[in-house]
């Protein structure tokens, strides 16, 4: 439970057990993890082979990333001093870990799955869900930036069969192709499935 906070914000593609304690392993914390998850303080977020659709097919059981489930929680576990650091506007290295966390938190409340994608190639999308039929990826931005995985995804359709993407961050609504880009606090608009 306390690893989970250090995780997120380290650039992990999936959750390490050996963070949690040196030596760790699946078979030692696996139950603890899922007392966890069981009491609603956490959700997994699981990798997919394939950003497509049936994502729940294409998740790959034993990688995946935990988020909390309780942003507030969350912030209050980051080390002393980083609430006042928020409060002032100044988020650091934790920005885009207590965007991401956000996102899940919100999309986890509105009873979502949670998946994304990360491949060896470097192509990594923060999260997908099923939206409009469709699978959609979705890019959680603290600062504006790039989506530059996203873009290479959504330009090979005979490779991978996506919907669009969304840009979710400090912007405006907007549409660029097959790009929306949408404010943070609109990712709970999100319902259509």
């Amino acid at each position: 439970f306390q690893s989970i906070p250090k995780q997120l914000s380290k650039e992990n593609k999936k959750f390490r057990y050996s963070l949690v304690k040196k030596g760790g392993t699946a078979s030692k914390f696996s139950g603890s993890l899922q007392w966890i998850e069981d009491a609603g303080i956490v959700s997994r977020c699981y990798n997919l082979s394939l950003p497509e659709l049936p994502l729940d097919g294409n998740a790959i059981d034993e990688i995946f990333k935990v988020y909390m489930r309780d942003t507030g929680l969350f912030v209050s576990m980051l080390e002393d001093g980083t609430q006042y650091d928020i409060l002032q506007g100044n988020l650091y290295g934790y920005k885009g870990a207590i965007f991401e966390n956000l996102m899940a938190d919100i999309f986890s409340k509105m009873g979502r799955k949670l998946y994304y994608y990360h491949k060896d190639s470097g192509l990594e999308v923060d999260f997908v869900i099923r939206y409009k039929g469709a699978a959609t990826l979705i890019e959680v931005k603290a600062a504006t930036g790039n989506v530059k995985s996203a873009k290479t995804i959504l330009a090979h359709p005979e490779k991978y069969h996506v919907g669009g993407a969304i840009k979710l961050g400090e912007y405006n609504v907007g549409r660029n192709d097959r790009l929306l880009t949408l404010p943070l606090y609109m990712g709970f608009l999100l319902t259509e499935y």
